[in-house]
């Protein structure tokens, strides 16, 4: 009955060493209040320098969102007041930002990338428990960020994360930002609203500051809900400005929605319009590196099946690890399966692939001994363990006993013994139940601790049944 009309925006704290208008040291988890200056207090007569990293790492992200780049773009004030904004004005971009008219593919659907622009974040309010005032800590305050708007073109809460995660990945690759929801330096604003069967979007939300994947996925189910039981019951969706509740899994007010006109932008009278040659851009163009759709693509053209392939190159670790274990020898999609296999352990865990001793020289070889047919998978994956914790695979293998049992003069007594032993399971074999066969084979699997290719062992199974063929 009704359909969701989503919008992202998106900050993320651009990777530099000063703040984007000064020369104060970025601070995450310092003394309150001891990386500011006069130009990031706001004090009369402090005069703002554009950051040149900030600002070409603005351009790169630009970029690799397909945006158009304007020939000039430039500054401008934005007022509120708050207390976390000592000048009660942010300098920001208005009618001609970094990049505008872009997109982002994601799931084969480009998301219109509405605008791009850079300005500075504001500083932060904390809040002591059991206390009647607000402190404010403005390290922050200045710090460099970009601003990403999309177009309402997403159509649900798994859109709205793969978008992130896919943008994450981007931002990571290119090096212009750590993109860390936990630590505050990616943050996403949602706006949405419901249409109907008129075709026309309903009166939208925004849903303020959320700060993981999981919560923009979880207030986004949660309005949906919210606002179709209010037009479901007559009701009107108010327009306002909401904050989320992590623990209760709600939505709440936190004001009625401010328009573009309560901002009063202006052009900023103390920074000049930058002019943006097509000879920088080419430069910027140069320096980058290959983006996630693109590796991804690449990986599809070595054999990796497609969904694999994407898994792999929107995560920036896990590409990187598979580009070196590619470049020991491995073949692309077996080593894609152990990849996943190792990924999945370690998630199990509670653990990442940078905080392990396995390097990709060893999976590599691990993926390569299995393909040799040197040893099973089974074995593989029981030393799977130790090789991530740094372990020699092939030392293992010889010092186990791993090796796989390929002799047929070996396997056979093991297989006749096996069969002797569980002549119930034979009837039901010969009276068609085929499937009771890995009963064996499992037996015979446990008797050679594995070594034993799984194939072979069911062909000489079959053949002193009688059912070969």
């Amino acid at each position: 009955m009704f359909e969701p009309v989503i919008g992202l925006e998106v900050h993320l704290h651009l990777k530099t060493q000063t703040k984007m208008f000064c020369g104060c040291a970025l601070s995450y988890g310092d003394a309150p209040n001891t990386h500011v200056c006069p130009v990031c207090l706001g004090l009369p007569g402090s005069l703002p320098v554009v950051n040149e990293h900030a600002f070409e790492h603005g351009l790169k992200l630009a970029l690799a969102l397909n945006c158009e780049i304007p020939e000039h773009t430039q500054f401008h004030r934005k007022h509120y007041f708050y207390p976390d904004l000592p000048k009660n004005y942010q300098i920001s971009q208005y009618d001609r930002p970094i990049g505008e008219h872009g997109y982002l593919e994601v799931g084969g659907k480009k998301i219109g990338i509405k605008r791009l622009h850079l300005e500075e974040d504001a500083g932060k309010s904390v809040h002591p428990e059991d206390a009647d005032h607000t402190l404010v800590d403005l390290n922050r305050a200045g710090a460099p960020l970009v601003e990403l708007v999309t177009e309402p073109e997403i159509d649900g809460p798994e859109t709205a994360r793969a978008f992130l995660e896919h943008l994450q990945a981007i931002a990571r690759t290119l090096g212009v930002s750590d993109a860390s929801p936990e630590e505050g330096k990616m943050r996403a604003d949602v706006n949405i609203s419901l249409r109907g069967r008129d075709g026309r979007p309903g009166t939208k939300v925004e849903i303020k500051n959320l700060n993981s994947f999981k919560s923009v996925e979880r207030a986004i189910l949660y309005e949906i809900k919210r606002q179709t039981k209010v037009l479901k019951t007559g009701g009107r969706v108010q327009q306002a400005t909401l904050a989320w509740d992590e623990d209760r899994g709600k939505t709440y007010v936190m004001r009625t929605k401010e328009t573009e006109s309560d901002y009063r932008y202006m052009p900023e009278p103390d920074l000049p319009p930058i002019l943006i040659g097509r000879d920088w851009l080419e430069r910027l163009r140069a320096e980058m590196p290959e983006l996630p759709a693109e590796k991804a693509a690449r990986y599809a053209e070595l054999g990796v099946r497609p969904r694999d392939a994407e898994l792999l190159a929107f995560d920036v670790v896990a590409a990187a690890f598979f580009d070196e274990a590619l470049a020991a020898g491995a073949p692309p999609q077996k080593l894609a399966n152990w990849m996943a296999e190792l990924r999945g352990r370690l998630a199990a865990e509670g653990r990442r692939l940078e905080e392990v001793a396995i390097t990709p020289r060893a999976l590599a070889r691990l993926v390569n001994l299995v393909e040799a047919g040197t040893i099973t998978g089974r074995a593989a994956k029981e030393i799977l363990p130790e090789v991530i914790e740094g372990a020699d695979p092939e030392q293992l293998v010889e010092e186990r006993g791993l090796k796989a049992v390929t002799d047929e003069a070996a396997l056979r007594p093991l297989v006749e013994r096996v069969i002797a032993e569980n002549p119930a399971v034979v009837e039901q074999i010969k009276a068609g139940k085929t499937k009771a066969l890995n009963a064996l084979l499992g037996q015979v699997m446990k008797a050679t601790r594995g070594t034993a290719p799984p194939a072979r062992v069911r062909a000489l199974l079959l053949e002193a049944l009688g059912l070969e063929g």
